[in-house]
């Protein structure tokens, strides 16, 4: 067996370190995401926070003809970090759809109870990936799961801009998602 000097000892852990760096750097693709966006890539992430408690990380996943939103497919993956209603979750997402303009109530009921019905409660750890079909609609999946679609346009467009829209209540976790910032 050759004698390993230290300089040999130190190339070999270099190229060692170079090759494990992109497992590192790029996490699994969910399953689900993949077969949804074959090729997607991890566009950026950040994690949602209220009064220093974490509520949630998001990861934002992208193919390679993405361009931007709302023009690309695309799915956004949250994780959560602690236990969350799933009504408060729909309620919730309601309130920041709004910020994109007025929603009239009767279209706001049928939003509100489709995802009361598609958002269940979470623990820690569990998540909800959201797949963008611009101007088609919105797949859901829970734990990996399908869980429900809404093939309204104006849904899916308004539930991925309460993260992706200019209008976003969390301009510094859209950066981030966007690969443009950090949060």
């Amino acid at each position: 067996m050759p004698h390993l000097t230290r300089r040999r000892c130190l190339t070999l852990l270099a190229l060692l370190a170079g090759v494990a760096l992109p497992a590192w750097a790029q996490p699994a693709v969910p399953p689900e995401v993949g077969a949804e966006l074959p090729g997607a890539k991890l566009r950026g992430s950040g994690r949602a926070t209220v009064l220093g408690l974490h509520i949630y990380d998001i990861r934002l996943w992208v193919d390679d003809a993405f361009t931007d939103y709302p023009k690309s497919s695309l799915a956004l993956e949250i994780e959560y970090g602690r236990s969350l209603s799933g009504k408060l979750i729909a309620d919730r997402s309601l309130k920041e759809m709004k910020r994109g303009g007025e929603i009239d109530d009767e279209k706001a009921e049928r939003w509100l109870a489709f995802m009361r019905g598609t958002f269940p409660d979470v623990t820690k750890g569990d998540r909800i990936t959201g797949v963008f079909q611009p101007g088609t609609a919105a797949r859901f999946f829970v734990n990996g799961k399908f869980k429900a679609e809404n093939r309204d346009a104006e849904f899916a467009q308004r539930f991925f801009g309460i993260w992706l829209a200019t209008h976003t209540s969390e301009p510094k976790l859209r950066d981030a998602l966007l690969g443009q910032g950090k949060a």
